[in-house]
């Protein structure tokens, strides 16, 4: 048996063959538009989906609203460290008559939260967001309760205290809006 020389294999070039690439690329299903009227480049494009789709609608001035918080909180938790009594003097406007470590741990409770808001101000992930607004609203409802608790078992309701009280409401609504705003689901168009 004779064995029969086959000529050499030419390969085709599919990238240079415009019918070609335009078939498979119909065949693969990518190029044209799709039902949202998005054109995929790729298969993986495709699969994947595009990203501005996943990007977060922010409410505004929300960017603004963690900023502030977070320089209020790293303010807040330095004073509480370094100057315990002038703080505790200047809200219950009387002189803290224990050690000042009470005053002091709530400036490192402070200074913690203090860094979850900075994380929270350069993030670009939406659920990163809402756990640090949630944090900051849980903080604004329990300091208002124990202030409260406080105020009742002292008897006195300083100016101060009072404006502290009157703040924290309003820090809390501030907050729980741009919570319930980032949850929602954006409108179909």
């Amino acid at each position: 048996m004779a064995s029969k020389t086959h000529p050499p294999l030419m390969k085709k070039h599919s990238q240079t063959d415009l019918i070609s690439r335009l078939k498979s690329r119909k065949i693969l299903g990518v190029g044209g538009e799709d039902d949202d009227g998005e054109v995929h480049r790729s298969k993986i494009s495709q699969m994947l989906g595009n990203e501005l789709k996943f990007a977060v609608r922010e409410p505004i001035g929300l960017r603004v609203w963690i900023l502030i918080s977070a320089v209020g909180f790293t303010v807040m938790a330095v004073t509480a460290l370094v100057f315990p009594n002038q703080l505790y003097e200047l809200v219950f406007e009387e002189e803290l008559s224990t050690t000042s470590i009470s005053v002091r741990l709530y400036g490192a409770a402070l200074l913690s939260l203090a860094l979850i808001m900075w994380n929270g101000l350069y993030t670009a992930e939406k659920v990163i967001i809402q756990w640090t607004l949630l944090s900051e609203a849980c903080y604004f409802a329990v300091q208002f309760l124990v202030t409260c608790i406080t105020l009742m078992e002292m008897s006195i309701l300083p100016n101060a205290a009072m404006l502290l009280l009157l703040s924290r409401v309003l820090f809390f609504v501030v907050t729980v809006a741009y919570y319930y705003h980032l949850g929602r689901k954006p409108k179909k168009i």
